[in-house]
């Protein structure tokens, strides 16, 4: 059984990432993933936390915007998303065979600079329709990054800002991509990994409320502090995990 420590510590993670979810809108797994890989967690039970962990917050962002939501534009996406999960599934499972974890999670550095830094750089004209080509490639994108790393969002959140859509609309959206997608990764991580994502997702709904009272506090904190500060403060963070995820090997005692 865990222990209450392990309770703790993963509470504790995953309720940062809420926080900065909920206050600047983006984030949780860029840095839940790579803060549960250093507590000495791998990729799959990182993943698998942070999936149960999203459940409240998608569950409720579904409810209070369904009124702006399309259900029909959900499908070829969704398809798209959950047909490439098992793809990154696979990578991952051989990059864990044939790294050590300290090269592992350079490799998760990497990808947290590279998102971060598109993020800073990515400023589209939103349109009012975009190339077909372009949901083909943001969508099995963000299902094969969900099923490598945990961190599916950043290709979708791309599509959908490329959009002239009201802010409702995109985080209704989002909100349901991420939720029909929560219960077939979690199968899928459990027929891949077996028990061990089981503890680590058992951990993370056991944090359930403590994650509630983090979604109200990052909503508070981000209406105060204002969301282009906060989103300013949670990009250096995030550069600054991946720079630290790449120096990995040069940090071991």
């Amino acid at each position: 059984m865990p222990e209450m420590a392990d309770w703790l510590s993963i509470g504790l993670v995953l309720s940062l990432g809420i926080f900065v979810q909920s206050a600047a809108g983006f984030a949780a797994g860029l840095l839940t993933v790579p803060a549960l890989l250093w507590m000495g967690y791998t990729i799959p039970e990182a993943s698998a936390a942070l999936l149960v962990a999203t459940v409240p917050q998608n569950v409720f962002g579904v409810y209070s915007l369904r009124d702006s939501i399309d259900f029909r534009s959900l499908l070829w996406p969704g398809i798209g998303r959950l047909a490439f999960f098992p793809v990154g599934v696979l990578v991952l499972m051989a990059i864990e065979q044939a790294f050590p974890i300290v090269r592992i999670r350079q490799f998760v550095g990497v990808v947290v600079l590279g998102v971060t830094l598109a993020t800073i750089l990515y400023n589209p004209t939103p349109r009012t329709r975009l190339s077909p080509v372009w949901a083909w490639l943001a969508f099995p994108t963000s299902g094969f990054l969900q099923g490598l790393v945990g961190m599916g969002g950043p290709a979708m959140v791309f599509w959908v800002t490329a959009h002239d859509w009201s802010a409702r609309r995109i985080r209704g959206f989002l909100f349901a991509m991420y939720l029909i997608s929560l219960v077939p990764a979690l199968v899928m991580l459990y027929l891949f990994f077996g028990q061990r994502v089981v503890a680590p997702a058992v951990l993370a709904a056991i944090s359930i409320p403590m994650l509630l009272l983090a979604t109200w506090l990052g909503l508070t904190f981000g209406n105060w502090l204002g969301r282009r500060r906060l989103r300013r403060i949670t990009l250096g963070l995030l550069l600054l995990m991946g720079v630290v995820g790449l120096a990995s090997p040069w940090m071991q005692p």
